[in-house]
């Protein structure tokens, strides 16, 4: 087997051997990293918010184009298109060049946002999002990569704050938007708002932004890329449609279940046997790089969770407004956003991380168990001051994990480190979500299956099931009989139960995790040969 060669050639800025260390690159001046750091910020913002906005707008969206049956896959489309997209996007980076890749995939969601304002039908919205997600897959890993490729790992927790800060505005920001949008413009401006953000994304990083344009005879792994691929969306659409669309034990889902073990097993083999594989399994070899994987997958299974459940409970049980449901999550989001930037300048001064992971999956563990103890006399205070501490110890793991996984590895494959922990977190994101909504559900069913069928004829739809429950808003709530409201309150507040118990059961994986993790110096300044020898060591374990 031969090894595929790759030339930097100097069209941008200096020209560098890819295959060097990253602690090898001469630093950029602060000045210029400033300066892309803004592009790069406007760039996560578009793919932070665009769901969030869109989610909001979705009722309206559906009641235009008549297809609430097929609601869902307007979200599908694009999730599915992002995570089959992600580690193709960071190998792309790596062997042709992660500037031009970058630009490509802002271009391609530009691409599919306009496309998705213009759609007149739910077919062409469905395949438009589809498109959108295309570039959306590229964007996160764009960001992180080309971050890791201007900042050595030592000097990252001076930026990491931003992008903490970032998802902060979306998560709370994104469904206000999407509400003002809605109501005061068109839902076709929740696509369209996408368009003078990625321009000036897009303009700065053209003009400020300075590497090398890599030429490569590599080869682009196929076959890899294919099973992969394959793998990833039958993945996803096991936690999408499972207990849901189709039961799982439907031929559907098990179905689905065997395709996937089939396609990770094949891309297994495949990649041993490639040149330049999609997704080198040898980077598993780094205990540090496999660990933080696990950690990143379940810190995934974390907050999407609770991002997904938290807004119910707060809306159902506490009364709050549906209105400002991105103001519900504040608390949390505060927690993660103040604990990331003390982390952040924690280890710049320092160089040393190992600490974090494991006060982080502790924190992380002690919220969710906090947040299990939830019921219908938990006050909002209470419930918020748990949300403050599931936030902190997201906040010890939201960016550090994503710099071990990126001081794992040599400059050359920094983009498949990026897109493999923003991988890791996305399908950590499905499954939580599907198996906790399982979970949920089964919870709120036996909750009314107690009450005479005379009165869950009041339930809105389904004869008083837990889907019918499920769909259910706080002014259809207000016309139940008190018993009614009572059961479907306690039932919620059971679902809720359950669901962070689980979540607090599932994070002692990632405690155990963490404590696997060595103390290997960051990249930069006068540690750079002991944190290349020390790095060595680790891969050789």
């Amino acid at each position: 087997m031969t090894t595929q060669q790759s030339e930097a050639v100097p069209e941008d800025g200096p020209s560098v051997d890819l295959g060097k260390p990253a602690d090898e690159f001469e630093q950029r001046p602060h000045r210029e990293v400033r300066l892309v750091m803004i592009g790069l910020v406007i760039t996560m913002l578009l793919a932070m918010l665009d769901n969030l906005i869109v989610g909001t707008a979705m009722p309206t969206i559906v009641g235009e184009l008549n297809g609430a049956e097929h609601m869902s896959w307007v979200v599908t489309a694009y999730t599915l298109a992002t995570a089959a997209s992600t580690p193709i996007w960071g190998k792309v980076g790596d062997l042709y060049g992660r500037k031009g890749s970058f630009l490509v995939s802002i271009a391609i969601f530009l691409l599919g946002s306009a496309l998705s304002g213009m759609a007149q039908t739910m077919t062409q919205l469905i395949a438009f999002r589809a498109v959108q997600g295309l570039g959306a897959g590229g964007l996160m890993v764009g960001v992180m990569s080309i971050m890791g490729a201007l900042v050595l790992p030592r000097d990252r927790g001076k930026y990491q704050g931003m992008f903490a800060a970032v998802m902060a505005l979306a998560t709370i920001g994104g469904p206000l938007i999407g509400g003002f949008i809605t109501d005061h413009l068109n839902w076709r401006w929740t696509f369209y708002v996408n368009l003078p953000l990625g321009a000036i994304a897009l303009i700065f990083i053209v003009v400020v932004l300075k590497l090398p344009k890599v030429r490569s005879n590599a080869k682009i792994d196929y076959l890899g890329a294919a099973l992969l691929t394959i793998g990833i969306v039958s993945m996803v659409l096991i936690t999408t449609w499972g207990g849901h669309e189709y039961a799982w034990s439907s031929k559907q889902i098990l179905g689905l279940g065997a395709l996937s073990v089939a396609s990770i097993i094949g891309f297994c083999y495949v990649e041993q046997r490639v040149a330049e594989p999609i997704l080198p399994l040898k980077l598993f070899r780094n205990r540090n790089f496999t660990m933080v994987s696990i950690i990143g997958f379940i810190v995934g299974f974390a907050m999407f969770g609770a991002v997904t459940f938290l807004p119910t409970y707060q809306q159902i049980v506490q009364g709050a407004s549906a209105t400002n449901s991105g103001l519900l999550l504040m608390p949390m989001m505060f927690g993660m956003l103040v604990i990331s930037l003390v982390v952040g300048q924690a280890i710049t001064k320092t160089g040393k991380y190992r600490i974090y992971p494991i006060i982080g999956t502790v924190v992380m563990g002690g919220g969710s168990l906090l947040l299990s103890t939830l019921s219908v006399d938990t006050t909002s205070f209470a419930s918020s001051c748990y949300m403050v501490v599931l936030g902190a110890g997201m906040g010890f793991l939201m960016q550090v994990t994503m710099l071990v996984a990126q001081n794992s590895v040599e400059m050359k494959d920094m983009g498949v480190a990026s897109s493999s922990a923003t991988l890791f977190r996305t399908i950590g994101g499905s499954f939580g979500v599907a198996l906790f909504g399982t979970l949920y559900i089964n919870q709120v069913n036996k909750s009314v299956e107690k009450l005479p069928p005379e009165v869950l004829q009041h339930m809105q739809q389904g004869g008083g099931s837990a889907e019918g429950m499920s769909a259910m808003n706080p002014a259809t709530l207000s016309k139940l009989p008190a018993d009614v409201l009572s059961a479907y309150q306690h039932g919620i507040s059971n679902g809720m139960h359950t669901v962070f118990l689980w979540g607090a059961v599932i994070s002692l994986v990632a405690v155990a995790a963490s404590l696997f993790l060595r103390e290997v110096k960051l990249r930069g300044g006068a540690d750079a040969a002991e944190a290349k020898a020390e790095a060595a060591l680790e891969g050789a374990m």
